[in-house]
């Protein structure tokens, strides 16, 4: 499995919280003087983690102009996994499901957005598409705020495999899009569902669309046509969650 590297902060301290199996090296500028950074290097020093200083030009080089704010951590994800892992995490999903499917978003920062309202949310696990989607970059992480190193995430060699595998195990698909006819607010969303979003500009790709059973508006009353694809999927998925609490 392939190390990433946490780049400040953040997502050093969420992963420690949250994920610190999956911690191998924290890394620290030898000039370091934040009483953050000292006190996330005392809890990886309880948990047993290694702990390397350096100069702060070497962070600098790493981060590649990213913020690192004298702290990295070399992170080796245990919560990505690929297709064959789906009836696993669909075994281990709540009841009834709740996948949030993620169709070629390219904006990290909106990537990073939508998986933290979906680990809000509690969604059981993501899935993006291999090809045609940024990835899990450090600037996802950073805007994800810790849930992209605990939220399980299935990355789909094949989406439109894996969007017929949950409709067998009886995951039905809600595609959003402007022209739909349905409501949001009056669809019934309580049951096992898969959230579709495509992605900014596009939307769902056709084969993704025809793959769901049916689809979603949001209504909008002001003058702006949509909105943003992580605003859209927090909305969607806190509604979700609102049907299912009235059960």
């Amino acid at each position: 499995m392939s190390r990433e590297l946490l780049i400040g902060i953040h997502p050093v301290e969420s992963a420690l919280a949250g994920a610190a199996g999956q911690v191998r090296l924290l890394i620290v500028a030898a000039e370091a003087r934040n009483p953050r950074v000292h006190a996330l290097e005392k809890q990886a020093r309880g948990l047993g983690l290694r702990i390397e200083h350096r100069p702060r030009a070497d962070l600098d080089r790493d981060a590649a102009g990213q913020r690192h704010q004298d702290v990295m951590a070399e992170f080796e994800p245990g919560n990505i996994h690929g297709e064959k892992a789906l009836e696993d995490l669909l075994e281990r999903a709540g009841e009834p499901p709740l996948v949030l499917v993620l169709d070629g978003i390219q904006d990290p920062h909106n990537l990073g957005a939508c998986l933290r309202s979906a680990e809000a949310a509690g969604v059981d696990f993501v899935i993006l598409p291999k090809d045609g989607s940024v990835g899990i970059t450090p600037v996802v992480r950073r805007s994800a705020a810790g849930a992209a190193e605990v939220l399980p995430i299935l990355i789909a060699t094949n989406l439109a495999r894996v969007l017929r595998g949950l409709k067998q195990h009886g995951v039905w698909l809600a595609g959003t899009t402007d022209g739909a006819e349905q409501d949001l607010y009056q669809a019934d969303l309580a049951g096992p569902l898969a959230l579709v979003m495509g992605s900014e500009g596009r939307g769902m790709r056709r084969l993704t669309g025809e793959l769901c059973d049916f689809r979603l508006r949001i209504p909008m009353k002001g003058t702006v046509s949509s909105l943003n694809v992580s605003v859209a999927s927090a909305v969607c998925l806190f509604e979700i969650n609102r049907q299912r609490s009235q059960l």
